[in-house]
């Protein structure tokens, strides 16, 4: 099957197939009760139209192009963020298999589209500080991926706190038991093993592949280190957002 296209929206590239029904989702009537999830992709817009509420909305989209009724209703955000580095690892993986995403070509070639933004849903660095800046306009919830692979009890909780759902310490732990990486990975329900080969290609890489913090220490050479962190000290230099690309 031949790859999609990248198109702009409102100045923000995202696959041609989207792009052509952007009205739709432009024009999507969230509910009172709605908890929208919104990441960067590996940190389709899928709204679950037909479910009752309250629902649960995922998004990759950045803040400025989410649907005005989000807001309008006053629906909880929860957004995760991830640092640069590995999320455009995970993303070169997640493109190279899967065939409903442009071509990535070569690490070299991704990790250049990715520093200039060239990439479905835009820059990373928009993204992120696009919601960490309006994070105290909503009923917002700003997580940090590292921080939930370092201590995701405590993440959890956080979580439950903020949806005004309290859970007892056993349900804190069946929670954070099932939403284990290993856990996700080998489950048909969230690894998406189930889809076609002709959309999702395992033996290029698996849907889920490592899950770690750090792993681009495997794939950056020295002089692509350089170049990106120069490039991310200029970009960031603004915002007092701050991410970690490591854990102890």
């Amino acid at each position: 099957m031949e790859r999609p296209k990248l198109l702009p929206v409102h100045g923000v590239a995202m696959l041609d197939f989207i792009a052509r029904e952007w009205s739709l989702v432009e024009s999507f009537k969230a509910r009172p009760g709605d908890l929208l999830i919104a990441t960067y992709p590996k940190a389709g817009v899928e709204v679950l139209n037909d479910l009752p509420s309250p629902r649960t909305i995922k998004t990759h989209l950045p803040y400025q192009l989410v649907p005005p009724s989000f807001w309008e209703n006053d629906c909880k955000v929860i957004y995760i963020a991830r640092n640069a580095k590995d999320n455009a690892v995970s993303s070169f993986h997640f493109e190279r298999m899967n065939k409903l995403q442009p071509e990535p070509g070569t690490w070299e070639e991704y990790l250049h589209r990715f520093i200039t933004g060239n990439v479905c849903f835009g820059p990373w660095y928009d993204h992120v500080t696009g919601w960490w800046n309006v994070r105290e306009r909503h009923r917002m919830l700003y997580l940090f991926f590292e921080d939930m692979k370092e201590d995701p009890m405590r993440e959890v909780s956080r979580i439950a706190d903020f949806l005004e759902r309290p859970l007892s310490e056993q349900q804190l732990r069946e929670v954070v038991k099932l939403s284990t990486f290993t856990m996700m990975r080998d489950n048909p329900m969230t690894n998406y093993s189930t889809l076609p080969t002709e959309f999702l290609d395992h033996s290029v890489s698996p849907f889920m592949r490592k899950g770690d913090v750090g792993d681009w220490r495997n794939h950056f050479s020295a002089a692509q280190l350089e170049t990106f962190e120069q490039d991310y000290k200029e970009k960031m230099a603004a915002t007092d957002l701050r991410l970690r690309d490591s854990l102890p």
